[in-house]
């Protein structure tokens, strides 16, 4: 599986952002899509959780509510919509595959990585 994320932009705060991970190769359905992200100086955070197959998403305790996460299985596509973004919320945000939906969630290694995309939210 290769990923390859898009949509990372400079933004306003309060505005919004959708990031999409673009998956190719053979994507099993029992892989989990998941989104971290990484500030200058600052530890990987896991941010959001997908199932490939069953739908079932996890997010972080400061991202629920203001992010959501879907697949378009059609384009083998995940989008990560983010909404009322904060300073905070500035990063590199990158696309990983897991083959076990629990590895994503307890942030364990990933399986597939993506290159990144930049996220900035600042006035």
């Amino acid at each position: 599986v290769q990923l390859v994320e898009s949509g990372g932009d400079l933004v306003q705060p309060g505005g919004s952002l959708r990031l999409s991970c673009a998956a190719s190769g053979f994507i099993s359905d029992d892989y989990t899509i998941g989104w971290f992200r990484q500030a200058p100086g600052k530890g990987r955070e896991r941010v959001s959780c997908i199932a490939w197959s069953e739908g079932s998403t996890y997010f972080a305790d400061s991202e629920k509510g203001r992010f959501t996460i879907s697949i378009d299985n059609a384009k083998n596509t995940v989008y990560l919509q983010m909404r009322t973004l904060k300073p905070d919320d500035t990063a590199v945000y990158y696309c990983a595959a897991w083959r076990l939906y629990a590895d994503c969630i307890r942030e364990g290694p990933e399986d597939e990585l993506g290159q990144g995309t930049q996220v900035t939210v600042s006035s």
